[in-house]
C-alpha cells in the first residue's frame, strides 16, 4: 500500500496526507496508463519528499481538460497542485518524479 511504502520516511502529521495522495495517483497512473509501475522510490530529506515513479511507457503525462461527465482524469492534475514535477523519458519508458517541500508537507 502507499502508506507502507512511506515506512521509515519520516514525515510530520501533516504532510502524510498529501504525500500518500501523491504516491497513490503516481502508481495508480503508472498501471493505468504506464503499463505499470517498473521502479519506486520516495525519499525524504531536509524537508524535501521525493517521489520517483518508473513505468514502461515513453507517453508523458498531460493534464486532461476538464470534462465533468467523464470519471476520472484528476490524478495528474491533483499531483501537480501538490508537487513540483518532473518527467524524464527513457529509450524503455519514463521516470516521474514529484517533489514536495517542507511548506508542502508541514516539515519545519
Amino acid at each position: 500500500t502507499a502508506r507502507a511504502s512511506l515506512a521509515g520516511v519520516e514525515l510530520p502529521a501533516t504532510g502524510v496526507d498529501d504525500v500518500l495522495t501523491v504516491v497513490t495517483e503516481m502508481i495508480s497512473n503508472a498501471r493505468r496508463h504506464g503499463g505499470g509501475a517498473t521502479a519506486f522510490q520516495v525519499t525524504a530529506r531536509s524537508g524535501i519528499v521525493t517521489v520517483e515513479v518508473r513505468d514502461r511507457s515513453t507517453v508523458p503525462p498531460r493534464i486532461k481538460p476538464w470534462a465533468p461527465n467523464e470519471p476520472g482524469g484528476f490524478g495528474w492534475r491533483l499531483v501537480n497542485q501538490l508537487a513540483t514535477t518532473n518527467v524524464r523519458i527513457h529509450h524503455d519508458g519514463k521516470t516521474v518524479t514529484a517533489t514536495l517541500n517542507a511548506a508542502q508537507t508541514g516539515r519545519p
